[in-house]
């Protein structure tokens, strides 16, 4: 398990980015680059698309569906990584990607688009989980938090590219163009990945069933909160909102009793470790998720921005997140909890900000964006500053035997909170008049509320970041006892 050719000694970014780690790294952050630019591409497009083939009661939906088989391609991953070992299993990733692609390229209707856009999710889900995964099968432990950072930070990389292939091809009137500009991207880093990886899985490990089960009851919990979210009528949201509760019930039942588990023991326990960890990480990703989807579409609308400058305003939370993760990978000790403790501050002040301001119409000037972009940076600032320490600590509490597990579970509950988070976010959009009455006045309401909703998400993630570092600690002073106790 591991790099075993890095001294333990050599734990900085030279470590990471030199050798053959270094060419490693470029492949595994590459997975996440083409997960991303997509994203952002899709994000900054979609005012234009909906213009051109219509369903804007669907605009959620764009995201929910491709994050949610995203989820399942994230489930699937390491059964992949098993059968196909790590060059096989990246290539096949990218066909999959590049064939939902295609369709997108070619969508004729919004129904088409979506079906591209989940065939996209799938091969997504596989390159991300795959980038994460393999994090833990090639770097001494003591590499993982930049690794973690690393791999994290492309997200910046994609705000810079994803953006502005959106916005220029939205501008110029060819969106579809933005899509098939992706194809030889996806290309080169099959090629890269049938370079520089290993063939075979080098921690050998097994095969074992799919949790059929859980998944299906996954993905269904999701689509019951997205099926509600596309009526703006109240009754049929909140008939969603009560499957989509029966069906996470009935997940987690199924859960305890399984043999073959979707998630590590103890995930869904707020008391245990891995639980604070996982409900930390969820509500980090449903505050970020649920402004990022429209963003764009409220700063077109409400402070008349162009599609290009839209795109890359509301990239400027991945961007903080990037720059937090960078900036907290070094820490160590108390400094660790400080990080995890500010995440969801931040991201709080970030809401509670666009809440305020992001409804007010203006005329696009920048002293009236000015405030709205320090507010995104937060909010992805603060997830940033969190992130690589979550992660590392879901593979250190990990079960005895199921690291494989907690490897894919990392992308599978970012995932599951992204889906989750979306298909809200297009409920509260809708209800509150996105879509009726629509125009400037419909668009305010909604970002009112939207915001001012999800605030609650980086509130409670401000309890459950204090027990994460609590039981850390108490963890800590357990072992310290346990060894002193050896020595006497």
């Amino acid at each position: 398990m591991g790099n075993r050719d890095t001294p333990p000694a050599k734990i900085g970014w030279a470590a990471l980015l030199s050798g053959t780690n270094g060419v490693r790294s470029l492949a595994l952050a590459g997975g996440v680059v083409l997960h991303a630019i997509n994203v952002y591409i899709a994000t900054t497009i979609l005012p234009s698309v909906v213009k051109d083939i219509g369903g804007i009661d669907y605009y959620a939906w764009n995201t929910t569906l491709f994050v949610a088989a995203s989820i399942l391609g994230s489930a699937l991953s390491a059964r992949l990584l098993i059968s196909m070992g790590p060059r096989g299993a990246y290539i096949f990733a990218a066909l999959v990607f590049a064939g939902g692609t295609l369709i997108c390229a070619l969508a004729p209707s919004m129904p088409v688009m979506l079906a591209g856009r989940l065939i996209q999710g799938l091969g997504g889900g596989f390159l991300f989980a795959l980038s994460y995964a393999m994090i833990r099968l090639v770097f001494d432990e003591a590499l993982w938090p930049r690794a973690m950072a690393l791999v994290s930070g492309m997200w910046g990389v994609a705000t810079l590219i994803g953006p502005a292939i959106g916005g220029i091809f939205a501008e110029l009137g060819v969106w579809r163009a933005a899509f098939w500009s992706l194809i030889p991207v996806v290309a080169l880093f099959a090629l890269l990945a049938a370079a520089v990886l290993p063939k075979r899985n080098m921690d050998g490990g097994e095969r074992t069933p799919l949790p059929l089960a859980q998944l299906a009851l996954l993905t269904a919990a999701v689509l019951a909160v997205s099926a509600g979210s596309v009526s703006p009528v109240l009754a049929r949201n909140i008939v969603g909102l009560a499957a989509a509760g029966i069906l996470t019930a009935l997940l987690t039942g199924a859960e305890s009793r399984a043999r073959h588990r979707l998630l590590p023991r103890g995930a869904f326990r707020i008391t245990t470790a891995l639980g604070a960890l996982y409900a930390t990480m969820s509500l980090l990703a449903v505050a970020v998720t649920s402004g990022e989807i429209f963003v764009p579409l409220f700063l077109q609308v409400l402070h008349h921005q162009s599609p290009l400058t839209a795109g890359y305003l509301a990239a400027l939370m991945a961007a903080g997140w990037t720059l937090g993760s960078i900036a907290s990978s070094g820490a160590s000790g108390k400094g660790i909890g400080r990080a995890i403790v500010a995440g969801p501050i931040l991201g709080l002040a970030g809401m509670v900000a666009l809440t305020i301001l992001m409804p007010t119409e203006s005329g696009g000037g920048w002293l009236a964006l000015a405030p709205i972009c320090v507010a995104l940076v937060a909010i992805g600032l603060g997830v940033g500053l969190a992130w690589p320490h979550l992660l590392t600590r879901v593979f250190q509490v990990a079960p005895h035997g199921e690291q494989d597990l907690a490897s894919a579970s990392i992308t599978t509950v970012q995932l599951f909170a992204t889906a989750l988070g979306a298909a809200l976010a297009g409920m509260v959009a809708n209800v509150a008049g996105l879509t009726d009455p629509g125009g400037i006045a419909g668009t305010a309401n909604a970002s009112r509320w939207l915001f001012g909703i999800f605030a609650f998400a980086p509130i409670l993630g401000v309890f459950t970041a204090l027990r994460v570092v609590r039981l850390h600690s108490k963890a800590r002073e357990g072992s310290q006892v346990s060894h002193n106790a050896g020595l006497s």
